[in-house]
């Protein structure tokens, strides 16, 4: 059984997709951020980023003591070895993969994160701010465009975690400051992906967490 500790953000629900891809079993520990319950002793023992999500294996491969893991890309690779799913077993072809999962990771997530949070989470309208990673995050965008051209996913023909980890991020695009309409072959990836049962599943009853009431999402302009 794998503990999964989660809050329904873009990176906690990159979890939640695998395993309803998956069907692998699982148990969902909430974690309230509002509560501050990622600053818990016990979570910190698991998650010493205080970062949502974390999960703890208590049946790994070795047959060892139960493995904990944070950080949602190194999550995300570990479970598709675990369960041969979702990640190519050729060389090429998984190392195709784990470029645009770390592409995910280390450019599109924390943009659209800080355009998120200057356009809706922010204490004060910063227009630098949000024209800077506004720009960027479409610059970001185009790039999956161009990707996407020729091929039904990221990495090929078939659905990996390179796409699992990309989907959420794309999911709060107005929030975001984006018009899918200015990215046609993104635009039919998010719709094919958001089709899946698995998808619908995994996103069913989650709250759009850059959903504000009384407070309008901030332009640059």
């Amino acid at each position: 059984m794998i503990d999964l500790y989660f809050a329904p953000t873009p990176n906690g629900l990159k979890l939640t997709l695998f395993m309803a891809e998956t069907g692998l079993a699982h148990r969902i520990v909430p974690v309230s951020l509002t509560k501050g319950e990622q600053f818990r002793p016990d979570f910190l023992a698991i998650a010493p980023n205080n970062r949502i999500p974390a999960l703890v294996d208590h049946a790994p491969a070795d047959g060892g003591a139960p493995l904990a893991l944070f950080e949602s890309g190194a999550m995300l690779l570990y479970l598709a070895d675990k369960t041969g799913r979702l990640i190519p077993p050729d060389l090429r072809g998984r190392n195709e993969v784990l470029q645009w999962l770390f592409w995910q990771m280390a450019g599109l997530g924390p943009t659209a994160g800080q355009a998120g949070y200057f356009k809706v989470y922010a204490p004060e309208t910063v227009p630098f701010a949000i024209a800077r990673y506004e720009k960027e995050t479409a610059r970001l965008y185009g790039v999956m465009d161009r990707r996407l051209a020729d091929r039904a996913y990221l990495a090929g023909d078939d659905y990996t975690i390179a796409d699992i980890a990309c989907y959420p991020w794309i999911v709060p695009h107005r929030a975001h400051g984006q018009d899918l309409a200015a990215f046609p072959n993104l635009r039919r990836w998010f719709a094919a992906i958001g089709e899946r049962p698995a998808t619908v599943r995994a996103y069913d009853g989650v709250a759009d967490v850059y959903a504000r009431p009384g407070r309008p999402v901030a332009t640059a302009g």
